[in-house]
């Protein structure tokens, strides 16, 4: 599987942005299509966004369309989540994930994904 880990996360107030990374050990993440997933305190864990595996496809959760953008550098073997425009609501710990198989366009589901990342905090403060 693919090892990833995620970067980025911290405190920031409401209004603000941040920009978490994902990359993997194994330097092969630039094959695989890739997902974003957050958990809030208290709740089950959520869809946020997906790219395919070349960039030519995304797809977002309707909470953060607009605001947030994902991006990918398959040069540096990295996946983006750009967030602007952040409210109180996006605080969670940001999971990045990798699809099962390479080549592929992503999902909004978290079963699809083989390989997850061991979380980012991300505090939006009001």
């Amino acid at each position: 599987q693919v090892d990833l880990v995620e970067s980025g996360g911290g405190l920031v107030q409401a209004g603000g942005s941040l920009r978490l990374s994902c990359g993997d050990s194994g330097r092969t993440l630039s094959k695989y299509a890739s997902g974003w997933f957050r958990q809030a305190p208290g709740k089950e864990r959520e869809f946020v966004a997906t790219i395919s595996w070349n960039g030519g496809s995304t797809y977002y959760a309707d909470s953060v369309k607009g605001r947030f953008t994902i991006s990918r550098d398959n040069a540096k073997n990295t996946v983006y989540l750009q967030m602007n425009s952040l409210k109180s609501e996006d605080t969670a710990v940001y999971y990045c994930a990798a699809d099962r198989a390479p080549l592929g366009y992503g999902s909004a589901q978290a079963f699809a994904f083989g390989s997850w990342g061991q979380g980012t905090q991300v505090t939006v403060s009001s």
